[in-house]
């Protein structure tokens, strides 16, 4: 077999199995890189593993096997020099006395049991930390620390040479409002589960009418315990429905705790009067009982997710700070500070902070994640690059002329899209509030003829009868159909990769009728190359002398060139260079060949490739395509039956004839769309009626997705940034959207079935209410099976139609 142009004779191809890194378990490539029995795919990986092996923590590959992250590359000395600014590392810290520290970092990469061990015992690495704490749900890392003997800055470093970089942005700096979820909703749940459980207990007399041979005396002293430990429950644990009752109130809005307040004071009133008067118990069983179901819903609602984040902006993308040129050398300066006229260093894969003009040779820009183009894009000395941008190969230096205020990008968030609340705007709309106002007005309308009748026929009977039609009459029941169907929905969504910002998307998703979908990241997967060859067809020699060149690179093009010819015996290279931003030369006896840019190979770009080969005087060109997601044929031809559907891409129109075989003739497929086209486009359909479901990924679909009546956003890991949104989907997941849309449909039908129970208990409690027949014992009954019944018949139907959906519903499916 011969190289073409060439003498030179090759071995046959021949596929091998390429050994696994000990620390990674990536394939490695040849056997080099090794120490004693253990061989790993780089250098960095076999530092890690001389690392922990140095302080004795190799239990760290016994816990589980491979742990580590592959490919770990080497740290710029400089690139965390900003820690060294005190002014920021205030600001990140959560504690400090000036020795003893506490800062909180978030670590995207970390996934399984061995992680959490090796960061619980950073102390044996640096004697400067005293503890380490892991949040596996969060991904986050407390370590505290003496400034003493070490500083901030080696912490980082130490945790990115093991591979557990952390996630710094300059959102971590900026003003943050507390979390809304607090203990105190608990405690009082804990309360009025402590008194409702002692109530219960204590009027079991009162049930079984003294069969239990009581004598009297112990069941007046049942009474007022009873009375007593309701006490906490009624002015305590209750305030949550007051708060929420008055605040519509003043807003001249009856919300559905407003009738549930009601029943809660006549309850109480009702009880004290029965108690002190000694003609009854009362309903204190009742009321506790109402008091802590509904907290109990709540609070699970409240907490659904509390670790994710629904509402980043471009403050969670851009770094804390940059390298600043000056006259007197180089400074780390913090991008608020960055003004007009500064003179900005950035380095590979650095995010460009500001809208500048290049001032050194050419470079490459990603802005897959700003506009949604694929392709890199080429830009020389004096062209303009903008802020999101991401520099791709050697040190390039930028002029700012306009700070991150003025950016394009920045001018994005300022859209009015983003001054909507949607959660708002969603529960004023909502069904329950609907229902709220009804309910309480057919309410009172019944309490006055009820009141009028009994005033012309037993004015006694007229305040038990009144009384008894409003404490049996609440709400409670109506609204916990509401609250644990959608409580049971949101777990199963989240069992299923789907997160939901609060229960009020599930009935917005219920609406939709039109679908848009991103491209770049969400029809196509990054992660996944297709490659197309133009120009000079490579034979099977030719690929193993590619291979042979390619293999050496960290460079992402490189890997995915690596993977598509696959794994074969290398051949020994004569030299081998890597010029960062430009590409590899190398030679093979007497040939050169050549692996970049279309300048580095010396030829025009007549076509917009993502890498040229040269091979002699042989030049191949290579496309490189985001592959379809391998469920998204299937998917779009089960949602086109239901949803009108739409594409809108950043990129160009290379793949417009694939996606027209995927989305049909009826969708609307638009390429090169602006993220403010994206955000007008689901405007225009708004204004037609349509309720609009949008699925993306990138900073250029957030106006779109904050437009949209639901916007979801597709992750590869949800804890990692995503753009402001309504829910999150694992990008994994996505063949299940289509069961998950069914799913929040079915959870309105259940609703519905819950309402029509709890208002046939409603009104079989109205009869005997109204004709004066109410007893405590019957209200104790019949208020409990009421919740019950709703609690068991939600959660049994969502889980029966999730199951029938193929949906998992425990936490081992």
């Amino acid at each position: 077999m011969y190289l073409a142009n060439s003498d030179t004779l090759l071995p046959p191809r021949k596929t091998v199995t390429a050994p696994v890194c000990f620390h990674c378990g990536a394939a490695c490539i040849g056997d080099k890189v090794r120490v004693d029995d253990h061989v790993f795919c780089c250098q960095g990986c076999k530092l890690v593993y001389e690392l922990l092996e140095e302080n004795g923590l190799c239990n760290y590959y016994t816990l589980q096997s491979h742990p580590g992250l592959s490919q770990i590359k080497p740290i710029r000395n400089d690139k965390y020099s900003f820690l060294d600014d005190e002014s920021i590392c205030n600001r990140l810290y959560q504690f400090t006395n000036g020795d003893k520290t506490i800062v909180s970092l978030y670590i995207p990469s970390i996934h399984c049991s061995s992680c959490m061990w090796l960061l619980e015992h950073l102390n044996r690495m640096d004697p400067g930390v005293s503890e380490s704490r892991v949040n596996f749900t969060t991904k986050e890392v407390s370590i505290h620390f003496s400034r003493k003997k070490t500083t901030f800055r080696n912490l980082v470093e130490l945790l990115t040479t093991i591979g557990y970089e952390p996630y710094i942005s300059l959102d971590d700096v900026s003003v943050k409002k507390a979390k809304p979820y607090n203990k105190k909703k608990i405690i009082k749940l804990g309360v009025a589960g402590f008194c409702f459980g002692n109530i219960m207990m204590m009027s079991f007399p009162e049930y079984l009418g003294g069969k239990l041979g009581i004598e009297s005396q112990y069941m007046h002293l049942f009474r007022y315990l009873n009375l007593l430990l309701s006490l906490p429950v009624f002015f305590y644990s209750a305030s949550e429905f007051y708060k929420t009752a008055w605040g519509g109130l003043k807003q001249k809005t009856l919300n559905i705790d407003a009738p549930i307040v009601l029943a809660l004071i006549i309850t109480f009133s009702r009880s004290i009067y029965e108690i002190l008067g000694n003609t009854g118990p009362g309903y204190l069983d009742s009321m506790s009982g109402i008091v802590f179901f509904m907290l109990a819903g709540r609070v699970l609602q409240d907490r659904t997710y509390q670790s994710l984040s629904f509402t980043r902006d471009y403050k969670s993308y851009f770094p804390i700070a940059v390298t600043v040129q000056t006259p007197t050398g180089n400074e780390t300066r913090q991008l608020g500070d960055l003004k007009e006229n500064d003179t900005v260093i950035l380095h590979h894969e650095e995010i460009v902070p500001a809208d500048s003009i290049v001032l050194n040779d050419n470079a490459l820009i990603d802005y897959s994640f700003v506009t949604g183009e694929e392709e890199p894009v080429p830009v020389l000395k004096g062209d303009m690059v903008y802020a999101g941008g991401r520099q791709i190969g050697e040190e390039l230096i930028i002029h700012v002329v306009k700070p991150i205020a003025g950016s394009y990008l920045t001018s994005l968030w300022n859209h009015y899209a983003f001054r909507k609340n949607k959660a708002e705007d969603n529960k004023k709309g909502s069904t329950i509030q609907l229902l709220s106002k009804y309910f309480t007005a057919v309410l009172f309308s019944l309490a006055a003829l009820t009141a009028a009748y009994w005033w012309l026929h037993d004015p006694s009977k007229i305040i038990t009868s009144v009384s008894a039609m409003l404490i049996v009459a609440c709400p409670c029941a109506l609204l916990l159909a509401a609250t644990f169907t959608n409580s049971n929905i949101l777990r199963i969504f989240g069992l299923n990769g789907l997160y939901l910002r609060d229960a009020t998307v599930i009935e917005q998703m219920t609406k939709a009728n039109h679908i848009v979908f991103d491209k770049t990241g969400t029809v196509t997967d990054g992660t996944n190359s297709h490659i197309i060859v133009s120009g000079y067809q490579l034979n099977d020699a030719e690929k193993i002398l590619v291979f042979s060149v390619v293999r050496q690179s960290n460079h992402p093009i490189s890997k995915t060139l690596t993977a598509w010819l696959g794994q074969t015996t290398a051949l020994p290279l004569t030299s081998w260079q890597e010029i960062p931003g430009k590409g590899i030369e190398a030679f093979y006896g007497g040939m050169l060949l050549q692996v970049g840019s279309a300048e580095f190979v010396g030829i025009d770009r007549n076509e917009k490739a993502t890498v040229y080969i040269r091979l002699g005087r042989n030049i191949c060109n290579i496309h490189m395509r985001s592959a379809l997601r391998s469920a998204i044929p299937f998917l779009i031809g089960t949602l086109k039956k239901f949803y009108s559907l739409s594409l809108l891409s950043g990129d160009n129109a290379n793949q417009k004839s694939q996606m027209q075989q995927v989305f049909g003739n009826g969708s609307n497929l638009m390429f090169e769309q602006k993220p403010v086209d994206k955000l007008n486009y689901i405007n225009g359909l708004q204004a037609k009626g349509e309720k609009v479901i949008m699925i993306g990924d990138g900073l250029n679909d957030a106006g779109a997705l904050q437009q949209s009546n639901v916007g979801i956003t597709l992750a590869a890991d949800v804890n990692n940034f995503t753009p402001a949104c309504d829910a999150i989907l694992k990008a994994e997941n996505v063949s299940l959207l289509q069961a998950l849309l069914d799913l929040s449909k079915w959870c309105r039908i259940i609703i519905n079935i819950s309402f029509v129970i709890s208002i046939f208990y409603n009104c079989a409690g109205l009869y005997f209410a109204m004709t004066g027949a109410m007893r405590p014992v019957l209200a104790a009954i019949l208020m409990p099976c009421s919740t019950l019944s709703i609690v068991i018949l939600s959660s049994g139907l969502s889980n029966l139609i999730a199951w029938r959906k193929g949906l998992a519903i425990r936490t081992h499916e």
